[in-house]
């Protein structure tokens, strides 16, 4: 075992989120209600409210684990694990992939779940950037300098949690070649595919396209049902009892309830119609964070995210992030994640896909202390 490492940002959102009045802290689209859920997904009421509050099948119903399974090509129903959340799927991967001796390969930034359990396991993580002078691709030469007969794992997040980017072609291609070289598995976390701000077609899964793939979703993110805690990985189908058995000892199962909503939320006519509200709120919140960023053109500035709900958005002040969004929250209860939870000073977290009056009341806010700054520097 390794130094225990906090997950960073996890611990700021855990410590500060509830009770804020403007959390943009978060990096999916504005949740749905039960209500509006059954609506769009059609679902019948009296059905679910006579479901028995029992045990569901472990490993997933075979409705859901179908229905997740038709989301990818050549997939079937054995390839899926049903999993607390994408959260406990990030966990078993790393609990069950990583031996004596292995490394992990990470992006930065990103979102750490995946890297920080293998730190915390005692599994060297190393690093490779994604270059901001490049609209955050990444760098091939560090990926070929990191990678080497003893990784195990490379683990990316696409679209990118925080970035917002979407892998190029180029990209997949390099990683998918640096892992066939070392026979390495992709960890494939794509929970914002389906979040897309200039198509609607979900950005393509890495599953299909190399044999040493485990794709991880859940429905938190692209779906707005953060509170169904429901996820899943796909993997070859002769990996899942592995999981599996990690699995009864981490939660045993995800609930009854959260299998019959999410299993009704990916009928094919209810996911179109639920991805097609989370672009909707993606789209319009973004143009409402570049209207309101323009106030002070000067100082902010970000990459256009190619799709989630969330900006990483750089900024030029005399204080750091920390100090930054530590003044938001005290001076104007205005919530963002600061870049140093990422590992990148002078950038800010924003999530943008809100109610539209509730949006441009918080940035107002961070405008007005943006002001303040600029006025005693």
């Amino acid at each position: 075992m390794g130094e225990f490492k906090a997950f960073a940002v996890e611990q700021y959102l855990s410590e500060l989120e509830h009770g804020v009045q403007y959390n943009f802290s978060e990096s999916g689209v504005h949740p749905m209600s039960y209500a509006e859920l059954c609506d769009l997904a059609d679902i019948d009421r009296d059905a679910l409210f006579a479901t028995l509050v029992d045990y569901p099948q472990v490993n997933g119903n075979q409705l859901l684990r179908e229905r997740i399974a038709a989301l990818y090509p050549k997939a079937h129903a054995d390839n899926v694990l049903v999993t607390v959340g994408a959260t406990e799927a990030n966990t078993l991967v790393a609990a069950t992939l990583l031996e004596d001796g292995d490394n992990v390969i990470r992006f930065s930034p990103t979102y750490e779940q995946l890297a920080g359990n293998a730190h915390n396991l005692g599994f060297e993580v190393r690093t490779v950037d994604m270059l901001p002078s490049r609209a955050w691709a990444i760098d091939g030469d560090g990926l070929t300098a990191a990678v080497d007969e003893r990784t195990r794992i490379i683990h990316v997040v696409n679209p990118n949690n925080p970035t917002g980017q979407v892998l190029s072609d180029e990209d997949r291609e390099a990683i998918i070649a640096a892992a066939r070289g070392v026979g390495a598995w992709i960890v494939a976390d794509e929970v914002y595919s389906g979040t897309e701000r200039n198509s609607d077609e979900p950005t393509p899964s890495f599953w299909g396209n190399y044999e040493r793939v485990i794709a991880i979703n859940s429905m938190s993110k692209a779906y707005g049902l953060p509170g169904l805690r429901l996820g899943w990985l796909l993997a070859p189908a002769s990996l899942i009892s592995d999981f599996w058995r990690r699995h009864e000892y981490a939660s045993i199962t995800a609930t009854m309830m959260s299998m019959h909503l999410a299993a009704a939320a990916l009928a094919p006519t209810a996911r179109d119609a639920i991805t097609a509200r989370a672009r909707r709120l993606i789209r319009r919140g973004f143009d409402t964070l570049q209207e309101q960023l323009a106030h002070h053109p000067e100082v902010f500035s970000v990459v256009p995210p190619q799709a989630s709900a969330m900006s990483f958005v750089k900024f030029n002040l005399p204080v750091d992030s920390d100090t930054f969004a530590s003044r938001l929250l005290g001076e104007e209860d205005v919530l963002v994640i600061p870049g140093s939870r990422f590992g990148v000073e002078g950038h800010f977290r924003f999530s943008s896909a809100l109610p539209d009056e509730h949006l441009r009341a918080g940035l107002a806010r961070m405008n007005a202390l943006t002001g303040r700054i600029l006025g005693s520097a």
